[in-house]
């Protein structure tokens, strides 16, 4: 773990532009201008909670709705994770967390294991934060597991208010993914996994 694990990725499709930097071991330093408000405050506190120094500038087809500037980041956070994590030696793996946003409770719970899978229990009061609907964090967190490689779960066990349901998810996901990705230091550059490879 001797190397800083760091990925740049650069999406481009006729919807969306992306270009986005991620440091796995930072200190929660981010930049991030999606054109979506909403967006930008989640992903500011998923790179501060998960510890990531983390900067995103997408350009998107918001004229439209924000469903491909949303997706499209999920899965280019998705890629940069991956290639930052490298070949998982070392890691932890496996992270949970359980964070409480006023009455609002979120649990998620990750595997860092190369097989990609969403299981999305959360449901919102409301279709909408304000212009953004609630649908679209599930796109996101598809879209981010499905590249990253990891099975990530993510379960609402309280709450009414639909920005704190939303602010839960993200930070749950930040300090799950700050677990499973730290140095074990019990493990020293062995694989996390009886097959010897992730």
């Amino acid at each position: 773990m001797a190397t800083r694990r760091t990925a740049e990725v650069r999406r481009v499709t006729g919807e969306t532009s992306i270009a986005l930097t991620l440091g796995l071991d930072g200190s929660g330093q981010t930049r991030i201008a999606t054109g979506i408000g909403f967006l930008d405050h989640m992903l500011t506190a998923l790179g501060r909670h998960a510890l990531f120094d983390l900067a995103i500038e997408a350009r998107g087809d918001l004229h439209v709705d924000f469903h491909h500037t949303t997706e499209d980041t999920g899965i280019a956070l998705g890629q940069a994770f991956a290639r930052a994590i490298g070949d998982k030696r070392g890691i932890r793996r496996y992270g949970h967390a359980v964070v409480p946003m006023d009455e609002a409770l979120v649990e998620a719970a990750i595997d860092i294991s190369g097989r990609s899978f969403l299981v999305w229990d959360v449901r919102f009061p409301r279709d909408k934060i304000g212009e953004m609907d609630t649908e679209l964090f599930e796109e996101f967190f598809r879209g981010f597991a499905s590249n990253a490689g990891l099975a990530l779960h993510v379960t609402q066990k309280a709450g009414s208010n639909n920005h704190h349901i939303a602010e839960g998810c993200f930070k749950a996901v930040a300090r799950a993914l700050r677990m499973a990705s730290e140095p074990d230091p019990r493990a020293s550059d062995a694989i996390p996994s009886t097959k010897g490879v992730l």
